[in-house]
């Protein structure tokens, strides 16, 4: 979109007002797909609702690609944000219900990898078709959309359902027999059963004794609450600190270091989607081996200063080339630390962190979090620029960035390698702050004291 837009203001005369709520109106409304995603899949399974996640989506984007007014697109772009809240609700949670512990950190990043993709994909094929005319051009590059949610229709004919949705069901065998795919042996697909059934409280004892899903997350007790604050607050910091703004407003950042002409500006943009996707492939080499609380902390720390400079470099008048290549620079390296780090990372924990009666809810309004950051930023993006300049815009963001540092020091828990039901006795325990490089060097250098201390307790 952050192509399309420049051709669409050209063709539909769009204003810049309207260019800030078409923008930052499909983060909004994604909420609708995020509150009703975690019902749906839990009524229906995960992976009905990821069909329908598709569906929805894919009419968005005919509805956009054919519209002939500014009304009829921005009809497109709601349905379009209903079904991408479906979409960033549900793959989470499918993904770490049916991944084995040992590589579920990396699983879980697929989502963010592949969002990384489709918007490196966006950025070519933006500058692909950026020399057709205007009415014509940024149809195609909103058209090209379609082709993703096919490719959906055709993996649902391949992929199970989720083992843990299916123990809520009570079709235990059905769930051991997807178990017995993803694990090495009957004894471990038992032992995994068993702690799926214990986390989805089927027993009689906790049939009777469990609140109702929302009642429990709007009065939780103390480990919840904890929960709650680590999975909503690390969503919030992964989109104030700027990221969705940079995405869209990547030719107007670089119009405001000095590139001329679209097909230059678009051409740049380029450049950050190839970083964007190819860090991304870092992080999920390493979230399993170092962890999530380390990628944190190298992520919030890089994306600090790389922030800082950015809108250091823009406060600074007549670079020329020299500041046409430092913002260049400066954005690919925001981009390139966000995705090694919170990007994905803040996934995996909010799909993690959760008990499972709780998890798909709750991740719904972990979703809505993020969502709501997002389209706030995206749709105040250009006024505030106006006010503060688009130099002190990004020095905000720098400073939210190093808030974001403190948080995760003090808040988030390190999780790799544990079980889901393993990381639910870390929050009830308050095992979270400074909680993670001591723990990596540990696990590395002190032999296996600390993991018999973390069975024991």
């Amino acid at each position: 979109m952050s192509g399309a837009i420049l051709f669409i203001k050209e063709d539909l005369k769009t204003t810049e007002v309207q260019e800030e709520i078409f923008l930052g109106i499909l983060s909004i409304i994604s909420i609708l797909g995020i509150l009703a995603g975690g019902r749906i899949s839990d009524a229906i399974g995960r992976k009905p609702a990821m069909g329908l996640a598709a569906f929805v989506f894919q009419a968005g984007a005919v509805i956009m690609t054919v519209s002939p007014t500014f009304e009829v697109l921005m009809i497109g772009r709601i349905l379009a944000g209903i079904g991408i809240g479906f979409g960033v609700m549900i793959a989470p949670v499918y993904i770490a219900e049916i991944s084995p512990a040992f590589a579920r950190g990396s699983l879980s990043s697929f989502p963010e990898i592949f969002i990384n993709l489709g918007i490196l994909l966006g950025f070519v094929s933006n500058y692909a078709f950026s020399g057709l005319p205007a009415h014509l051009n940024w149809r195609i590059m909103l058209a090209v959309g379609i082709l993703p949610a096919v490719f959906i229709a055709f993996a649902l004919c391949i992929i199970p359902e989720s083992p843990r949705w299916l123990v809520m069901q009570n079709r235990i065998q059905e769930a051991r027999a997807i178990l017995l795919k993803t694990n090495d042996n009957d004894t471990e697909v038992d032992e995994r059963l068993s702690e799926i059934q214990l986390a989805a409280g089927i027993t009689d004892a906790e049939k009777h004794q469990s609140k109702a899903v929302w009642r429990e997350l709007l009065s939780p007790t103390p480990a919840l609450r904890r929960m709650m604050i680590t999975g909503f607050g690390i969503q919030c910091f992964q989109q104030i600190t700027g990221i969705d703004a940079t995405i869209y407003y990547s030719p107007k950042i670089f119009k405001a270091a000095g590139i001329d002409g679209n097909s230059n500006l678009l051409a740049a943009t380029v450049a950050v989607g190839v970083t964007k996707t190819a860090f991304i492939l870092v992080a999920i080499v390493l979230i399993d081996k170092v962890g999530r609380k380390p990628l944190l902390y190298v992520s919030t720390i890089g994306m600090t200063l790389c922030l800082f400079t950015l809108g250091t470099s823009l406060s600074i008048p007549g670079e020329g080339s020299v500041g046409i290549a430092l913002a260049i620079l400066s954005v690919c390296a925001n981009v390139a630390f966000f995705s090694v780090g919170i990007g994905p990372v803040c996934w995996v924990l909010t799909s993690e962190i959760f008990p499972l009666r709780l998890r798909a809810q709750a991740s719904a309004l972990g979703g809505v979090c993020s969502r709501v950051c997002s389209g706030l930023i995206a749709m105040s993006f250009l006024s505030v620029s106006h006010a503060i300049t688009t130099a002190g815009i990004f020095l905000v963001f720098s400073l939210l960035s190093a808030i974001s540092v403190a948080f995760v020091y003090t808040m988030v828990p390190e999780t790799k390698g544990k079980s889901l039901e393993q990381i639910e006795l870390l929050f009830q325990n308050n095992i979270c702050g400074g909680f993670g490089i001591k723990n990596f060097i540990s696990s590395k250098f002190l032999g296996d004291k600390h993991k018999v201390s973390a069975r024991t307790a």
